[in-house]
């Protein structure tokens, strides 16, 4: 969940996906992104169709057996406009929910579009939430509208898991050095503001970007990425391990 667009939501949400897959857990991805849906580009599933059967709709499967539903796999072409108001936004996120089979997943992770109106809301009110993990970026515009999206889940009494900087610097071949593009590191401002741990700050890759343009994230592997793991794995409530 983030208040603010561009910050990397789907990016985070894939790459949490993928750790919970590779931990041996059965997971799926509700692509909540209605108007703005990037889930399956990012797992590179275009052109391919959910089957339906008398009980609901089957979510389509990526190579490590991650369970998607996202609005993209609906459409005719995928830069097709979802031109809709929210309330009709709202029921297809509730049918997504409700009406696929998900079957016995571990987890199910939800890819919130920005804001804090209806589509957000939708999922809040409508899916039991074991918790949020807020994403955000350095810019001091992005960390303040991101705090909307900390106050709105504080205000819905639902945990903040941890919090995560994407974007958050460059480290040029060959070298050390972090050079922070977006200005200086707001991770531990976040942390306070969500009263949650940071999980990782993510830098700019262009590999991990090659790799989500060519569909095939789930080839994605980094120090960087096997820290966000342990950390997420390790934030998620009890309850939700057991699941």
């Amino acid at each position: 969940m983030s208040g603010k667009g561009g910050v990397g939501k789907s990016l985070i949400a894939a790459l949490l996906s993928i750790a919970l897959a590779r931990d041996g857990k059965e997971v799926g991805i509700l692509d909540a992104d209605i108007t703005g849906p990037s889930i399956p580009k990012i797992f590179g599933l275009g052109g391919t169709r959910p089957r339906s059967s008398e009980s609901g709709i089957l979510p389509v499967l990526s190579k490590l057996g991650i369970s998607v539903m996202s609005i993209n796999l609906l459409l005719e072409h995928e830069d097709d406009a979802v031109i809709w108001r929210g309330p009709i936004i709202s029921r297809v996120i509730q049918q997504f929910w409700e009406e696929v089979l998900w079957g016995k997943l571990n987890y199910l992770i939800v890819d919130l579009p920005p804001g804090t109106a209806d589509a957000p809301l939708t999922v809040l009110q409508t899916i039991p939430t074991s918790g949020i993990v807020i994403v955000f970026s350095p810019q001091e515009l992005a960390a303040m509208v991101v705090k909307k999206a900390v106050r709105m889940a504080q205000q819905m009494k639902i945990p903040i898991l941890g919090v995560v900087e994407n974007m958050s610097y460059f480290t040029p071949p060959g070298s050390k050095k972090k050079l922070e593009l977006f200005g200086k590191s707001r991770s531990r401002e976040m942390e306070e503001a969500a009263g949650a741990p940071l999980l990782a700050r993510i830098p700019i890759d262009p590999e991990l970007a090659k790799l989500c343009d060519q569909g095939k994230i789930e080839r994605y592997s980094s120090e960087i990425f096997d820290s966000l793991s342990q950390n997420f794995i390790r934030a998620l409530p009890t309850k939700a391990k057991q699941t």
